[in-house]
């Protein structure tokens, strides 16, 4: 089973107000101003996703926009919002991901040149798809604490106006437009899975949420989600001290410090922040592709795997879930595909230990074959066991249609005599 999330309700402390910093207005503003040149992506039910968490689940599609994330809503209201003056100077920021494919691609289209430092490890594809859109990329520093402090150097150095990626007003009244357009599709949601990195995403979707709450005298609850791995700011909102590291497949919302305005709206009007399981993330990203036949990162899943992991504290509400973002490695998401099968049953590892005669391989495969199991692959292992020298295991990878049929391949195999012992994912 997966690790059950912990949750925990924001609490009431005196904060500034959260409209001094973001109002509907400046959302509403936000979108006249971009909608021209954003994807309105849609919001559509997911029947099937319905069906397994007893809500109705809504999702939000921003796997869809030209750079596959919402992001670029944000950064393409900032350059809007620049003084003449500024944007021929131009803009720079420390990204290593989907900020930096929204404000280069933007910039590019709007003239403004665009900087962007990211850590020498960044992946080269990440590189050159940042390029790509016609940024100047500078790779400095090994973690992305050293990308941002040099991006901060170089923006005082060469007079660039830096783009911070999520504590910026502008910045967070372009990403509450996925709520404006959500709410304006769907009414009647009475509820939002939100994922939370830096927190502008929800900051500005909690902005919009709460406002049109109040204007039509009903609840709209907020939820934001956050990887368990990188429980930032969770930590802040409820005095936490959880640690924040690990490798997440949700590496786009993996922030270790939070931003101080989102903090403040956050604190203010989110309703709660739960913590999801690398099993849920993963979970997710296969059923939205198997399902939904869209492709999301693991940020980009992490609302459903919130309602996934908890049904119950969402069952028989109205829930808009943002697919934030879809830039996932194709050999990461492979993987995911194939942990999925393998915890689902149809993928399977099996370690069975046999005697080194003729004809026993020849047994083990007939009862394989009896039961209709595909054999993908083999491994013998003679030397490095701890079996006797007349002795051998055999690791056999199989393809199986269900957990029930590889539940009858292995009592099978046990009522021929066979010790089997299946290879267990983390």
């Amino acid at each position: 089973m997966a690790t059950p999330h912990k949750s925990v309700a924001a609490p009431t402390v005196p904060t500034p107000s959260a409209a001094e910093i973001v109002s509907i207005a400046d959302v509403r503003a936000a979108h006249a101003r971009i909608a021209g040149a954003i994807v309105r992506t849609p919001t559509l039910l997911s029947r099937t996703l319905s069906q397994l968490t007893g809500a109705r689940v809504y999702l939000k599609f921003e796997n869809l926009q030209f750079t596959a994330a919402y992001k670029e809503r944000g950064a393409l209201n900032k350059l809007l919002l620049m003084p003449e003056a500024a944007r021929a100077c131009g803009v720079i920021a420390a990204s290593a991901g989907n900020h930096a494919q929204g404000l280069a691609y933007h910039g590019a289209r709007l003239g403004i040149p665009v900087t962007i430092v990211m850590p020498k490890q960044t992946p080269t594809v990440k590189v050159s798809q940042t390029e790509g859109h016609g940024a100047t990329v500078i790779l400095h520093g090994e973690r992305f604490d050293d990308a941002y402090a040099h991006a901060l150097t170089v923006a005082e150095e060469r007079g660039l106006t830096f783009v911070h990626p999520f504590d910026d007003a502008d910045v967070i009244a372009g990403q509450g437009t996925v709520a404006l357009e959500m709410l304006a599709d769907v009414p009647e949601i009475d509820t939002l899975a939100i994922p939370i990195g830096g927190g502008g995403l929800i900051s500005g979707c909690a902005t919009v949420a709460k406002a049109q709450a109040e204007v039509e005298g009903r609840t709209i609850e907020v939820v934001g989600v956050q990887a368990e791995l990188y429980p930032s700011m969770f930590n802040r909102i409820t005095g936490s001290i959880l640690p924040c590291e690990g490798d997440t497949l949700a590496e786009g919302i993996a922030v270790k410090e939070p931003g101080v305005l989102t903090s403040a709206i956050i604190r203010r009007i989110v309703d709660e922040i739960v913590l999801v399981s690398e099993r849920d993330l993963e979970r997710s990203v296969a059923l939205l592709l198997q399902i939904e036949k869209t492709v999301a990162e693991g940020a980009g899943a992490a609302g459903l795997a919130a309602v996934l992991a908890d049904p119950g504290r969402f069952a028989g509400r109205t829930v808009g879930v943002v697919l934030c973002g879809g830039n996932i490695d194709t050999r990461l998401l492979a993987n995911v595909l194939l942990r999925d099968l393998a915890r689902s049953g149809r993928l399977a590892r099996l370690r069975i230990r046999l005697q080194d005669r003729p004809g026993a391989l020849f047994q083990v495969s007939r009862i394989f074959d009896q039961l209709a199991v595909n054999i993908l692959e083999l491994a013998h292992q003679r030397i490095f066991t701890n079996l006797p020298a007349k002795g051998l295991s055999l690791d056999v990878e199989c393809e199986t249609r269900d957990k029930a049929h590889l539940d009858r391949l292995v009592a099978a195999l046990q009522t021929a005599g066979y010790e089997v012992t299946p290879v267990e994912l983390a």
